[in-house]
């Protein structure tokens, strides 16, 4: 049985088990006459997907939308595989990421670069999306799913180019994928806890907090994360990011002035471990426990903020 959380506002969110752990990756169902579904993770999560619309009654032939706040593949991996069992199901993309879920050849490259051997086991299969199922929203498009629900989509840099944020009329959320952060829903009971998602190979500090101060501007009541669940406290995000983001630029330059010598992959190790340290003594002051099941998941994805840290710094030097 797929675990489902009813968030109100007539959403419902499934635990995909991405990465095969619990509270990870969420996907959003929006209960209308047609439901349509935001995010979709990765296709070994597809299962979850399908047997949490069984638990609530939503026939997959139901599905009118199928949206992907970007196309890295926790998110959109298993775009294609769901689509197989939605037959009148559109795709709704940012506008630079439907080519590559069309043909995802470059998308699967550039994560078996990253993931290396566990890519089979974490995304495997991939299939395109044929493209007269996909249509792409521009920066404050709509699109109308009932009379009193309104989505709309802004382009929202900074995590990857590719990337919109979704705001719901009824709920007054923002569907904001990675953009600003991950939300480790294992200790949210003692303390909510964000990091910036830095992830290779379009991160950019500087459009991540232009994003964050777009949504901010917007007077958003809730946001929902890609990963995991949502936030009642906006303001809380905000200053998450506003402290972490720095500190985790400021441990990439310094790992950049050790040893300019070392390879991409040596100071993205080195700079791991002061990243992991940072969220450690964090989380020590709050009384977290430095046996907790959260730090499985950290060690994971601080490893992939460290690269895409240093791809920015090393693409960037001139600037720094």
């Amino acid at each position: 049985m797929s675990i489902i959380t009813d968030l109100g506002d007539k959403i419902s969110m499934v635990d995909l088990h991405d990465l095969f752990v619990p509270e990870r990756t969420g996907s959003y169902i929006l209960h209308e006459e047609q439901p349509s579904i935001i995010e979709t993770s990765a296709s070994p999560s597809i299962p979850h997907l399908l047997n949490g619309l069984e638990q609530l009654e939503i026939q997959p032939e139901e599905i009118q939308y199928i949206i992907v706040t970007h196309i890295h593949l926790d998110h959109a991996g298993g775009v294609g595989v769901l689509l197989e069992h939605c037959p009148n199901a559109t795709v709704v993309v940012h506008p630079r990421g439907a080519r590559h879920i069309a043909n995802p050849t470059k998308l699967i490259q550039g994560a078996r670069a990253v993931y290396g051997d566990q890519f089979d086991r974490l995304f495997d299969p991939i299939k395109p999306v044929p493209e007269d199922r996909i249509i792409t929203m521009k920066d404050s498009e709509q699109l109308r799913l009932s009379e009193d629900r309104v989505l709309t989509f802004y382009d929202t840099p900074g995590h990857a180019k590719h990337h919109f944020s979704i705001h719901d009329s009824v709920s007054n959320g923002m569907f904001t994928g990675d953009t600003i952060g991950v939300r480790y829903a294992q200790i949210a009971d003692e303390h909510e806890f964000i990091l910036p998602s830095t992830s290779p190979n379009q991160f950019n500090p500087d459009s991540m907090i232009q994003s964050m101060q777009r949504i901010k501007g917007l007077g958003v009541s809730r946001i929902f994360f890609g990963h995991y669940g949502v936030s009642e406290d906006p303001e809380n995000v905000y200053r998450q990011i506003n402290y972490f983001l720095p500190i985790f630029m400021d441990r990439g330059r310094k790992v950049e002035q050790e040893d300019e010598e070392q390879s991409s992959s040596e100071k993205a190790e080195r700079l791991y471990e002061l990243l992991i340290e940072s969220a450690a003594s964090h989380l020590v002051d709050r009384k977290v426990s430095d046996d907790h099941p959260v730090y499985q998941l950290l060690e994971v994805d601080l490893k992939v903020c460290a690269q895409g840290i240093i791809d920015y710094l090393e693409k960037n030097k001139s600037k720094q």
